[in-house]
């Protein structure tokens, strides 16, 4: 190939590329063209594409970005996985087809700038929870002392608020609060 081309296509890479910060690599030579097409198909289905890539040109095209760490895994033929709502999603869609397609080999992931070696990398990434999920937990925490004090207000403390406003309410009136023997 001559330097022209791979200059091309490393630029077509780096385009392509832009902005993603994670991703799964794996090797789908193992797969018959239907079960291909049936996973791409099924991925696609979830925003995630898939993409064959040359291994010295992707990891010139991906040094100095958030999927340097890849380079690594970029041994041997190499398909990257990426899109989705996040690389969480992808790594749970990979694993979930590497179980039915023993042709599959799952070979890393990057997320962040974090490398995740081998299936069993990509299945740690897999088991972390997705951004919304994420948010969704830091709501809640933030939210959890709110409601104790809520709770607290309502429950036997309640009672005692109760026993307060009265007092407050006979005051304005000028009432006796408590009657003396």
């Amino acid at each position: 190939m001559s330097k022209p081309v791979k200059d091309m296509i490393v630029s077509e890479y780096r385009k392509r590329f832009e902005g993603i910060d994670g991703a799964v690599v794996l090797d789908i030579r193992g797969i018959d063209a239907n079960q291909n097409n049936g996973l791409r198909l099924a991925l696609q289905k979830k925003s995630v594409r898939v993409t064959v890539v040359k291994n010295s040109l992707a990891r010139t095209a991906f040094s100095g970005s958030g999927l340097d760490a890849l380079g690594t895994a970029l041994k041997g033929p190499s398909a990257l996985a990426f899109g989705g709502d996040s690389v969480v999603d992808v790594a749970r869609a990979i694993i979930e087809w590497a179980k039915k397609l023993q042709g599959i080999a799952v070979k890393g992931a990057v997320l962040d700038g974090e490398y995740f070696p081998g299936e069993a990398g990509v299945r740690r990434l897999a088991s972390f929870p997705t951004r919304e999920e994420a948010q969704a937990k830091v709501v809640q925490i933030a939210l959890s002392p709110a409601r104790r004090v809520v709770g607290a207000a309502m429950g036997p403390g309640g009672r005692v608020l109760g026993i307060v406003r009265q007092i407050e309410e006979k005051l304005e009136k000028n009432e006796a609060i408590a009657r003396v023997g």
